[in-house]
């Protein structure tokens, strides 16, 4: 299970990051990850295609990824949350030891968040792709109850593990998970059986399907809108 780092190794930890608001002193934040070779400024115009007026003023950070070398991009250094070792979707293609490396860093996101006056009760953790897997790793076995989990395009990591190490904390947290049918980078019957297995352990997951490729289209803009409008007033 994740264990909250302290202050000091938080502030280790803690990754550059872009910043936006919806208003002044905000009382819930969204942190929201970037997928394989992107950064922080992937996702920083998605705050302004969402209409947050009705809702307490919102913090989104945006991390940018460590560089590393990617095994099946010719061991090309990019920006990752782990390593991809393996071109098909067998078990260990994710890198374990840089997964778990990404959630304690995400883990110093939220403590930060923390120090901030934002409780976990109204942090929303959120990803594409490669961001959304560590989404769903780091929130399932994070000690205290988030307000939800966002996972976009993506799939579970180290699925083996999850029993031992999920946390009852977030056993019944909101969970929405996206998927375009058309996927050429992660199949959408993967992102699919990965909902059906947290269905399966009793998780309270969403489950959306879209006519779109590895990208997140309008549609799914909209219903992640009034997801996050959902459960951040029930939080606020």
């Amino acid at each position: 299970m994740n264990a909250k780092p302290t202050p000091s190794t938080a502030d280790a930890l803690l990754l550059p990051a872009v910043e936006c608001r919806t208003g002044d002193s905000p009382q819930c934040a969204i942190i929201w990850l970037h997928g394989l070779g992107a950064d922080g400024h992937d996702f920083e115009p998605i705050v302004d295609e969402f209409d947050f007026d009705q809702l307490p003023a919102i913090r989104f950070v945006f991390p940018h990824a460590p560089m590393r070398a990617v095994t099946i991009n010719g061991g090309y250094v990019m920006r990752a949350w782990y390593d991809i070792v393996s071109p098909d979707f067998a078990p260990g293609r994710e890198e374990a030891e840089g997964v778990r490396q990404s959630a304690e860093q995400i883990e110093a996101l939220i403590a930060r968040e923390n120090a901030r006056g934002i409780p976990d009760g109204r942090i929303v953790l959120a990803g594409f792709s490669q961001g959304g897997v560590i989404a769903l790793h780091t929130g399932l076995r994070h000690p205290q109850r988030l307000a939800g989990v966002l996972a976009l395009s993506c799939y579970l990591p180290l699925v083996d593990t999850l029993p031992a190490e999920a946390h009852p904390a977030n056993r019944d947290v909101p969970i929405f998970m996206a998927h375009g049918r058309n996927d050429p980078v992660i199949p959408y019957d993967f992102g699919k059986r990965s909902a059906k297995l947290l269905k399966a352990q009793g998780y309270a997951v969403q489950w959306h399907g879209y006519a779109a490729e590895h990208t997140v289209c309008m549609e799914e803009l909209r219903d992640i809108e009034g997801w996050l409008q959902q459960i951040l007033a029930a939080a606020c």
